[in-house]
C-alpha cells in the first residue's frame, strides 16, 4: 500500500456506480474525485492533475474516446496520466480504439470492484517503472545510458552502436531519447509527437514514421528485422528494454 494516497479522477455519469466505486477505493490507497460529464471531468483534470483517470466510454455530453484523445494530444502535465476506460459496450472495436488512442487498460461493465482495484494498482506500478529516471553512467562527468551495444551520450548528444558513432539529426536524437526513457511502453504516434513537441522541428516533423525509419537505419543491425524500436501494428512503437 502506498504511504500517500493516489489521487483518482472518475469521469462517470452513473451516480450509483461512481458512489460505490468511490466508497470502495477510498478504503484502499485512493482519494477519489468524481465528475459526471466530460466537460466537468476535463476541468477537474486541468485543475488537479490526478495520478490516474477512470474514464467512462459513454458520457452525456461527449464520449470517453474524445476525452482520451484530448488528454493524449495535450502538452500539459496531465498528458501522460494513466487512463483506465470503462464501458458497458461489448464491441471489441471500442477496446481497440481506446487502446490505440492511448488508454492504458480497459474494463467492461459490470465489473468486480476487486478487479478494478487490481487493475488500477497494476497501471500505477507500470507507470512508476516507466517514469523512473534512466540509470546513467558517469564518465568524466558526462551522462550516458546504454542498451546492449547501443549508447546514448546525453551531454555530447551522440549515439554509438558497438562504439561506432552513428549520425542522427538533433530532432531524431531527441526522439530516440524520449523513446528510451519509456522503454517497454507502447506509444502512439500522437504520444511520441507530444514528447518532442516544442523543440525546433524539421521539415518532416509530422511524419514520425519517416524519423523512426531513419533512426532505425542508424541504430539497427538489420533494418528489415528491427530489435531496438519495434512496431506495434495499429498502435505505434515501443523501444525494447532488453537489447543486444
Amino acid at each position: 500500500m502506498s504511504t500517500a494516497p493516489y489521487r483518482l479522477l472518475m469521469i462517470e455519469d452513473d451516480h450509483r456506480l461512481s458512489a460505490m466505486v468511490k466508497t470502495y477505493l477510498e478504503q484502499s490507497e485512493f482519494l477519489c474525485m468524481v465528475a459526471d460529464t466530460g466537460v466537468a471531468g476535463f476541468e477537474t483534470l486541468q485543475a488537479e492533475t490526478p495520478d490516474v483517470v477512470l474514464l467512462d466510454l459513454m458520457l452525456p455530453d461527449t464520449d470517453g474516446l474524445s476525452i482520451c484523445r484530448q488528454i493524449r494530444g495535450s502538452q500539459a502535465a496531465y498528458a501522460n496520466v494513466p487512463i483506465l476506460m470503462l464501458t458497458a459496450k461489448g464491441d471489441p472495436m471500442d477496446r481497440i480504439v481506446g487502446l490505440e488512442l492511448g488508454a492504458d487498460d480497459y474494463l467492461p461493465k459490470p465489473f468486480e470492484p476487486r478487479e478494478l482495484l487490481a487493475r488500477l494498482r497494476a497501471i500505477l506500478r507500470r507507470t512508476a517503472a516507466e517514469t523512473t529516471p534512466l540509470d546513467y553512467n558517469l564518465d568524466g562527468g558526462q551522462r550516458s545510458v546504454t542498451f546492449g551495444s547501443l549508447e546514448l551520450d546525453l551531454d555530447a548528444r551522440e549515439v554509438r552502436v558497438g562504439g561506432v558513432l552513428r549520425e542522427l539529426t538533433a530532432y531524431q536524437f531527441d526522439l530516440l531519447v524520449a523513446l528510451s526513457e519509456r522503454a517497454g511502453r507502447v506509444l502512439t504516434r500522437e504520444q511520441i509527437m507530444a514528447l518532442v513537441r516544442g523543440k525546433d522541428l524539421e521539415a518532416f516533423d509530422r511524419s514520425i514514421d519517416v524519423h523512426i525509419g531513419r533512426i532505425r537505419q542508424a541504430i539497427e543491425v538489420d533494418i528489415k528485422n528491427p530489435k531496438r524500436i519495434l512496431t506495434v501494428r495499429g498502435v505505434g512503437y515501443v523501444f525494447a528494454k532488453q537489447q543486444d
